[in-house]
């Protein structure tokens, strides 16, 4: 068992392990109990999801992502723009580049650390969603943005009871077998959304998360609620940016902006996963 190079990364406070496989050496990186050891918190590196980087025969490369518990997602808004990132700075990619995912192709821009990508179409939106949780009801509006997200309106993020209520929706029968990620959303003076998301496959609150952002701009765009593009404050403190055109349904160019960070460059010792 060999150290694995990788590298830690975060888009808008969203974390990930990145490991360049464009070699095909590192093959078990992709095994559920290696993404989950890997990602836990305190006992090894830790991190929302791990992405590996692959060859690819159309594009400059593939990815697979894996969210924190081991499970495969189609999609990752932050952890796209993480990747691109990775892949110019790792000779992988150029700025201007393309990349697989199981959701379509992905196309970045990559300007230091700021990545701008553009994503698949979304699927259709379905609103007034009416479900009652726990003796309330609750109007939800949904949207596949690579991934399948509901959007909650409320009056104040800040109050939202996203763990709790976040998971009731998360595990509705409505949305089975699999399940749906949760965005609370509440608008403020200007053309600014807050959100705050409870995230499948990490099962709980993230800092941010891209294609919520996404799919709670698309969202508030076609209740005529903001004017895109439109700025979304994150759970971390920092700003997403999504566009689209055209700036309603169906959407069929949408992007995503915003900042990335690498926090350092290691090896994963075999402890790291054992």
């Amino acid at each position: 068992m060999h150290e694995i190079p990788f590298a830690k990364m975060n888009g808008t406070g969203n974390d990930f392990i990145l490991i360049n496989n464009m070699s095909g050496a590192y093959e078990m990186v992709k095994e559920r109990a290696f993404v989950t050891a890997a990602c836990t918190r305190k006992l090894s590196v830790g991190a929302d999801g791990l992405i590996c980087l692959e060859p690819s025969e159309n594009c400059d490369f593939a990815w697979r992502y894996f969210n924190a518990d081991g499970s495969e997602a189609e999609m990752c808004g932050n952890g796209a723009r993480c990747a691109a990132r990775f892949a110019v700075e790792n000779n992988i990619a150029g700025p201007d580049l393309a990349f697989e995912t199981l959701a379509g192709v992905i196309r970045a821009q990559v300007s230091g650390s700021q990545v701008r990508v553009r994503l698949t179409p979304p699927g259709e939106l379905e609103t007034g969603i009416r479900l009652v949780i726990e003796g309330s009801e609750v109007v939800l509006h949904a949207i596949n943005t690579g991934v399948p997200h509901v959007v909650l309106f409320v009056d104040d993020c800040e109050s939202a009871q996203v763990e709790t209520l976040g998971r009731a929706i998360r595990y509705h029968e409505r949305f089975a077998p699999q399940g749906t990620n949760v965005n609370f959303v509440s608008q403020s003076a200007g053309n600014i959304l807050h959100i705050r998301t409870y995230e499948r496959g990490v099962e709980g609150e993230t800092f941010a998360c891209g294609t919520g952002s996404v799919a709670a701009a698309l969202v508030a765009s076609a209740l005529k609620m903001v004017a895109l593009p439109v700025s979304l404050q994150t759970r971390s403190g920092e700003q997403l940016r999504v566009d689209a055109d055209p700036a309603f349904p169906p959407f069929e160019q949408v992007f995503l902006e915003g900042g990335t960070r690498k926090v350092c460059e290691g090896t994963l010792c075999p402890e790291a996963w054992a």
